[in-house]
């Protein structure tokens, strides 16, 4: 619907009238043969009952609807327009190009957002203030999020067992690769290069970690030391296929050569600051994976990889 002409200081060209409502244009459209104008809104209710211009009844439809010439935007822009909140009593007249953005800030708009001064936190509409209950929105507030918290535990709860299902179906299918692989080649060289590119994968999950004090390493970790960070290795998705191989070279009787004693490793520090570490995620420990290393000499790196708990020394 275009704007009321009585709103307008002065006369309003007949080129800037809407044929339907006979209001002033309000976001113009014009259709493409006749080049008639008419409101955005108008016009599309209109050609919503019948397809013909209400001018001339030539057939036009949606599609034949364009953005008004550049000129008749200006003619627009310049007219002067008293503001909609008039009645409320605002008396200022200015470009109609320059409504919308006075709307947001008029302080006679009803309908402007301001926030609660009892402390709730909520910004309510100008004209509601009055009847604006605090308890009662809160309490509302409460019952919809706990709505939403329910549908999200249901949908959290059918995520897990689709999860669940795809993870059983992997582990199936692994299963029979490494069943395969034992007598087929070609079987044994794809299940391998899956195994490498799972290790990979989950590598890349993990944070990169710098030891800032090789002295602080525990190089004979007991059991209890052992179990705990199995079971982060667990929780963050180690592949199973070298969480067994990973733990059993946290211990210095696993490591090569170039980390087997303490006075090796005393001698060696500068060449483990080369290591790419990943942070076990929760725990003063480090991986250092095989995948990650290439560039290290055999005698300071082992198969899948090096798992290095700290006392301290971990950023």
């Amino acid at each position: 619907m275009g704007f009321d002409l009585t709103r307008f200081q002065g006369e309003v060209d007949e080129e800037l009238i809407c044929p339907i409502c006979s209001g002033v244009l309000e976001e113009p459209l014009q259709a493409g043969v006749c080049e008639h104008a008419f409101c955005r809104v108008c016009i599309t209710e209109w050609l919503s009952r019948q397809p013909t211009c209400p001018v001339d009844r030539n057939a036009i439809t949606t599609v034949n609807l364009r953005t008004v010439p550049r000129i008749l935007r200006n003619l627009l822009s310049r007219l002067c327009i008293a503001c909609d909140n008039a009645v409320y009593g605002c008396t200022l007249v200015l470009k109609l190009d320059s409504l919308a953005a006075h709307l947001e800030e008029c302080e006679y708009n009803p309908k402007r957002p301001l926030p609660c001064e009892n402390g709730c936190g909520f910004v309510i509409p100008k004209d509601e203030l009055k009847d604006h209950n605090c308890v009662r929105e809160l309490r509302s507030l409460i019952h919809t999020q706990q709505q939403k918290l329910g549908e999200l535990k249901v949908e959290i709860g059918d995520q897990n067992l689709a999860i669940n299902e795809l993870k059983r179906e992997l582990q199936l299918f692994k299963d029979f690769m490494r069943a395969m692989r034992v007598s087929n080649p070609v079987v044994r060289s794809i299940a391998d290069q899956m195994e490498r590119d799972e290790v990979v994968r989950w590598s890349n999950t993990l944070a990169r970690a710098r030891v800032t004090r090789w002295g602080g390493m525990i190089s004979t970790p007991d059991e209890a030391l052992q179990l705990m960070i199995k079971r982060a290795l667990s929780e963050s998705g180690c592949p199973p296929h070298i969480l067994d191989d990973l733990m059993e070279n946290c211990h210095e009787r696993r490591w090569p050569r170039g980390l087997s004693s303490l006075e090796t490793r005393q001698n060696n520090r500068r060449i483990y600051d080369n290591y790419i570490c990943r942070r076990i995620p929760g725990k003063q420990a480090v991986l250092v994976l095989s995948c990650d290393n290439a560039h290290m000499a055999e005698d300071v790196m082992v198969e899948p990889g090096l798992v290095m708990i700290f006392a301290h020394g971990i950023e």
